[in-house]
């Protein structure tokens, strides 16, 4: 039997996989990532789409901390956009299009070159585990492969089911060979398995789509990006465009009729499926007042043969599928090229996780991605990405690296998963985030960046282009606050067309910008000062907002005054009396760290909170 060791071992080359062997790699560790197939590393077994409201922020604080999701969709993108472009700048996000085949190649090629990195072709059977200690894996190879730590981001694979109609077999998302043995070691070892369930649209033939009969759904024409670092390399001229069209009466009457013949609504399913993506059966049976739903056509390659019908996921049988397609307008002679279908698989509890993604269970086995309940490529990448960091961190005898909820969507997302669990798939949106005004996609790098610099996970390249954007920024803002417009014929002219009061005297430039009619950019371009769009839009942004920003501040300074106030490791909350037994079980179960994390937890409640606080100050003097 063969023995190897390493630092890090990850299992499962998926955007979470991805992301951590890179962080482990990069902070100088030797790693090792081992995958069933080469062919899947980075794959995109659903839409081909990086980024979407909350999630392009969620890419842009992985390019931050030094990750690689936001160069690979720049570098592979096919179409390019701004959400939310009309409301308010803490909900705006990125949404690109990417290809199907590229954006996993050119990730492959990167994790062929960068130094301390493996690559390894076997499905993990087994964990090695002494003293509730990991100390490596056991291949299906029979391989015994060592480490001071292991990362798990398994995806969707983990003991899963392909179900369609009423067929279901097993398999990994496009058929192939799943990870079969690998959920029965984790329970051996008292890690609480779930089960869930996501699911796949059809995919048809570009040539057989009638366009005359769509919407087109261009993309943006402003240079865009994901990374914060580097510029656009793209045309924007030459993006692939989307369509929309939508279901009708028909397409829902097929739909009812033959509700006993999908696998969502004859029982075959018993996993739980995404609330924010259900399918198209699940959307015509809870949403029946609808006389439509939005069907997006978007290319998945850059050879533009194959279309996602987006918004269409089913797990109707092929037949039915294909009766459904043909209703809808622009699609009525569509050829299927691959049916949609449902996946289940298997997952673990994530509140049985520390806040640096340690398992309680089991010491330095870390999880990241589908197997800790989340939803998503960003999602999976994120938690990869801050598995990896704290790997290292842990292998070195150094504190962990946790983003609370005011620094990072990534902070809002573990956040979550720890303390509040989950009961389906977990999904990243704006609401989740209190503090979002400072969560913006403008200032991801000014969040970020210096902590990736500290941590070794961004070169001197990547840093000096944050600093010269610093004095940037430092330079409008001194130019905007030393500077006046004044009373004059030319200015209030200006003034005028730009429907805003005339001046009866001088103004200084920040006063004027906090005018809403007023925009930082034609001002400068009134003045004729040369700026970059990236910078005067962060600036506007602060400007604009800054009673918002300062509101928003002290709600944060409130949260860190609850962070500060500590729970002793070995309280038992058996002892504290008038808290509900819920909340007694789910602190005791969770162990929070502090009351702020307490207080986040799902059934504990501000009167819990108050009780505990009192026990605290009696018992422990706190």
């Amino acid at each position: 039997m063969i023995e190897l060791k390493y630092d890090v071992i990850v299992v499962g080359g998926g955007h979470a996989g991805c992301e951590a062997c890179l962080a482990c790699a990069r902070m100088g560790k030797r790693t090792l990532l081992i995958t069933g197939n080469f062919k899947n590393i980075a794959d995109m077994p659903c839409n081909p789409s990086i980024g979407g409201s909350a999630k392009g922020i969620v890419v842009r604080e992985i390019d931050a901390l030094g990750g690689e999701m936001g160069i690979n969709t720049d570098k592979t993108l096919l179409q390019i956009k701004m959400l939310n472009v009309k409301k308010g700048p803490g909900v705006r996000s990125l949404r690109a299009q990417g290809c199907k085949n590229n954006y996993p190649k050119e990730m492959f090629n990167t994790l062929n070159h960068i130094k301390n990195l493996e690559l390894k072709e076997d499905f993990v059977k087994e964990l090695i585990v002494k003293d509730k200690k990991i100390k490596g894996i056991v291949t299906e190879k029979e391989e015994r492969i060592y480490a001071s730590a292991v990362i798990l981001t398994t995806g969707t694979y983990l003991n899963s089911d392909i179900l369609c109609g009423h067929e279901s077999y097993k398999g990994g998302p496009h058929g192939e060979k799943n990870s079969m043995y690998l959920s029965k070691s984790l329970e051996e070892n008292g890690i609480k398995i779930i089960r869930l369930k996501t699911g796949t649209p059809p995919r048809i033939l570009k040539e057989s789509i009638n366009f005359d009969e769509v919407k087109i759904e261009e993309g943006d024409k402003d240079k865009l990006t994901f990374s914060n670092f580097y510029e656009a390399s793209y045309d924007p001229n030459n993006q692939r465009p989307c369509y929309l069209t939508y279901t009708n009466k028909e397409t829902h009457k097929i739909i009812l009729d033959n509700l006993d013949k999908c696998a969502l609504y004859s029982g075959l399913i018993k996993g739980v499926g995404p609330r924010y993506c259900p399918s198209i059966e699940d959307k015509i049976v809870k949403f029946s007042d609808k006389d439509r739903h939005q069907i997006f056509l978007e290319p998945e390659r850059s050879d533009d043969i194959e279309y996602y019908v987006g918004g269409f996921s089913t797990t109707m049988p092929h037949d039915i599928q294909e009766q459904l397609l043909h209703t809808i307008d622009g699609l009525k002679n569509c050829v299927i090229t691959k049916y949609g279908y449902a996946i289940e698989y298997d997952a673990i509890d994530p509140t049985q996780l520390n806040m640096n993604l340690e398992s309680k269970i089991i010491e330095n086995l870390f999880t990241a991605g589908q197997i800790n309940g989340t939803s998503g490529y960003e999602e999976a990448a994120a938690q990869g990405l801050i598995a990896g960091i704290n790997a290292v961190l842990k292998i070195d005898n150094k504190e962990p690296f946790i983003l609370k909820r005011n620094e990072a969507y990534i902070g809002v997302l573990i956040d979550d998963l720890i303390n509040k669990g989950i009961t389906e798939p977990y999904r990243l949106l704006t609401s989740r985030a209190e503090f979002r005004l400072l969560l913006r996609h403008d200032n991801a790098m000014i969040r970020l960046t210096d902590k990736a610099w500290n941590l070794g996970l961004i070169d001197e390249e990547k840093y000096n282009i944050y600093q010269k954007k610093l004095i940037k920024i430092k330079e409008l803002e001194e130019y905007l606050s030393n500077n006046y417009l004044e009373n004059n014929k030319d200015n209030n002219e200006f003034l005028k067309e730009n429907n805003s009061s005339v001046l009866t005297g001088k103004i200084r430039l920040v006063e004027l910008i906090k005018r809403p009619e007023i925009s930082l950019n034609k001002v400068l371009d009134y003045l004729n000062y040369e700026y970059d769009n990236e910078i005067s839009d962060m600036v506007e942004i602060n400007i604009k907002y800054e009673g918002y920003i300062k509101k928003t501040q002290n709600e944060v300074n409130k949260m860190l005054k609850l962070e500060e106030k500590q729970i002793p490791v070995d309280i038992d909350y058996n002892n504290v009396r008038n808290i509900a037994t819920e909340a007694k079980q789910k602190l005791s179960q969770i162990r929070p760290l502090t009351i702020g994390q307490a207080s986040r937890i799902s059934g504990v409640n501000p009167s819990d909170i108050s009780m505990l606080l009192v026990y605290l100050k009696k018992e422990y003097n706190k």
